[in-house]
């Protein structure tokens, strides 16, 4: 006799129906996306005097922007689940929503609701505050970021005087400076992480997570260095406005220290094709595998968080920030709140497509041997990056420059000539490569060889 088939709840049953009908998802989205315009007029008379002031405004858009990344981290999670599953020919998550939309909102309830454990052997304050840092650290840059250069208001004040705000919430005289400082403290999370769980495997990971991001920082800095040659700023903002006057962005005049500063920042986030401090094939799960719950849900956040920032900071010098097309300078002298308004969507559509290159990247090339990734820092990219610079450095002095105050053609002569010294140095470094003979694997060529018993003998232990 065949085993009973217990009946499903018919309660649970509606609500899974419910949930996963696409009307349902579509009225709820809605209901988020229409909800705040009523709050906003019903609060406009309170509203509008802190649109005015540019230390309330500041805020406001602080808030916004990391309003923006925790809730956008949540769908890059749902996002990269569902890249990995078509670039792996399966279906991903769909079980929970319509097209599995509401997986995000399970995983947060999932821990939510884990139990908290805590190693007993683990130095419990540090144990709590890696996690706590990590994440705090990796919002930091959003403070600094030029998500749009200025906008006047339409109204007037009661004696005609006009309202403009900055749409920045820090503008610092070492704006990249101060980024690249809380990059670097970055770090601290996940040493601690290890140092604190008493584990070796999370030890091991952290060690390696400490080597990568030091080594990978150097050749950032020097990428980062060729720009702010060119600029003579380290203003952010001041970069940004002189990519949009110009038209021409830094990455067609630049594409090296481009590719540098991006490369450096998959290793700076953890990101496979670096993502030895969590090699699961090794060290389980790295300096995190002692966690669990919110916890590690802090150390999730956080990598993703850093890929927005990390993002961000490549959109600004490289990609033009918030000018929507290159070779133009539409928009630059725009400050209507339109204008303001389509800025802001371009720079976060620019972040969309790099985070999409970081998912793409993770799914598609295999993870690096450590003596690989190494040797890929100290051997490749720090000379490339020191030739660049010094080149770089070279041309600045002789005045080859972009200037938005320069007619078109001395612009086009300066970025020719700056895109070809980048062409020269990719022609000798691939020269370079082909004159080389070393192997480039690791094997130390004076280690004896392993010998393998025959299939006989391992049978007849």
């Amino acid at each position: 006799m065949p085993p009973k088939v217990p009946r499903p709840d018919p309660a649970a049953a509606f609500i899974e129906r419910t949930l996963r009908d696409w009307r349902v998802i579509a009225a709820l989205g809605a209901v988020l996306l229409i909800a705040p315009v009523p709050l906003v007029w019903l609060g406009w008379p309170w509203i509008r005097p802190l649109l005015e002031s540019q230390f309330w405004f500041s805020l406001i858009l602080g808030g916004l922007a990391v309003f923006i990344v925790i809730h956008l981290d949540a769908a890059f999670i749902l996002a990269e689940r569902k890249l990995s599953a078509f670039i792996q020919d399966r279906k991903g998550p769909n079980r929970v929503g319509f097209w599995g939309l509401l997986q995000p909102v399970a995983d947060g309830i999932k821990f939510l609701l884990k139990e908290d454990y805590t190693p007993k052997q683990a130095d419990k304050p540090v144990f709590i505050l890696a996690p706590a840092l990590a994440f705090v650290i990796s919002l930091a840059g959003v403070a600094i970021i030029p998500w749009f250069d200025q906008i006047t208001w339409p109204w007037t004040g009661p004696d005609g005087e006009t309202y403009t705000v900055v749409g920045q919430m820090a503008s610092l005289d070492i704006g990249l400076l101060y980024l690249l400082a809380f990059g670097a403290m970055s770090v601290y999370g996940v040493v601690l992480a290890g140092w604190a769980s008493n584990n070796k495997y999370a030890f091991y990971g952290a060690m390696r997570a400490t080597a990568q991001m030091l080594s990978y920082e150097i050749p950032l800095g020097l990428g980062l260095l060729a720009v702010l040659l060119v600029a003579g700023s380290v203003r952010l903002e001041g970069i940004v406005e002189s990519q949009a006057a110009s038209g021409v962005w830094n990455v067609f005049v630049h594409p090296l220290a481009f590719l540098l500063v991006l490369i450096a920042g998959f290793a700076e986030t953890n990101r496979a094709p670096f993502d030895l401090a969590e090699c699961e094939q090794e060290l389980v799960a790295g300096y995190h595998t002692e966690y669990s719950s919110m916890k590690f849900a802090l150390f999730f956040l956080a990598e993703y968080s850093h890929m927005v920032i990390g993002s961000a900071l490549v959109t600004a010098l490289f990609l033009g920030g918030w000018a929507p097309l290159p070779f133009t300078s539409w928009l630059a002298d725009n400050h209507t709140w339109w204008a303001g308004l389509i800025k802001f969507s371009v720079f976060w559509g620019k972040i969309l497509l790099l985070i999409g290159l970081y998912m793409v990247v993770r799914w598609t090339l295999p993870r690096f041997r450590f003596d690989q990734l190494m040797r890929l820092a100290w051997k490749g990219m720090i000379p490339l990056g020191m030739v660049i610079v010094v080149v770089q450095g070279i041309a600045t002095g002789l005045g080859w420059r972009i200037d938005p105050a320069a007619p078109w053609t001395a612009n086009l002569l300066a970025g020719g000539l700056m895109l070809g010294i980048n062409i020269l140095i990719t022609l000798g470094v691939l020269w370079l490569m082909s004159r080389s003979r070393a192997p480039v694997t690791g094997r130390q060529d004076n280690l004896p060889d392993v010998i393998v018993p025959p299939a006989e003998a391992r049978l007849a232990r």
